[in-house]
């Protein structure tokens, strides 16, 4: 009967492999190396590289600070409307913005370089079918606006009263109602 053979393998060692590779990577990645070293230089030439060290020295403050500054009103405040403006431009579609970026210039452009219209003029182009929509638009806008407002004051209103309410003072719509 045959008898079984013996398969050994030879035991690898990560370092050497490591080695290897770490000595033969300057000869396949040389372009990219001096392109790195190159970057590395221009970096440090600018003191880009020092303002990092130091933000990374000093990242515990810079971490504190802008954590302070986001918890105020106004961070919040923009942070929500950033959002907000976001979801409208997610939307609208490209065309239309890109047909309201390439309008203005031109008709910027077109106001320097002819007289102002008549009144005529103005009433004309009030009254064609593509500035009526507009307009339309413009003004469903600004009505939506309006009355954000009413609603925006009767919630500080309310605010105002109760914590005058709590200090013990009379409001001042209880003054008018008597």
């Amino acid at each position: 009967m045959a008898q079984p053979m013996r398969l050994e393998f030879p035991v690898r060692d990560a370092n050497v492999e490591l080695t290897t590779r770490l000595q033969n990577a300057p000869l396949r990645h040389a372009e990219a190396l001096l392109s790195g070293y190159d970057l590395l230089q221009r970096l440090h030439d600018r003191g880009v590289l020092d303002l990092l060290r130091g933000g990374l020295g000093a990242s515990d403050k810079v971490l504190s600070i802008l954590v302070d500054a986001a918890k105020t009103p106004e961070a919040i405040n923009a942070t929500r409307n950033l959002l907000i403006l976001g979801k409208v431009l997610f939307t609208l579609k490209p065309e239309l913005l890109e047909n309201i970026a390439q309008a203005v210039p031109n008709n910027l452009a077109q106001a320097k370089e002819q007289k102002p219209l008549s009144l005529w003029q103005l009433f004309r182009k009030i009254c064609s079918h593509d500035t009526r929509r507009a307009l339309s638009a413009i003004l469903g806008v600004v009505e939506a606006f309006g009355k954000s407002l009413d609603s925006v004051h009767a919630v500080e209103l309310e605010r105002v009263e109760s914590a005058l309410a709590e200090i013990g003072c009379a409001t001042a719509l209880d003054r008018r109602s008597r």
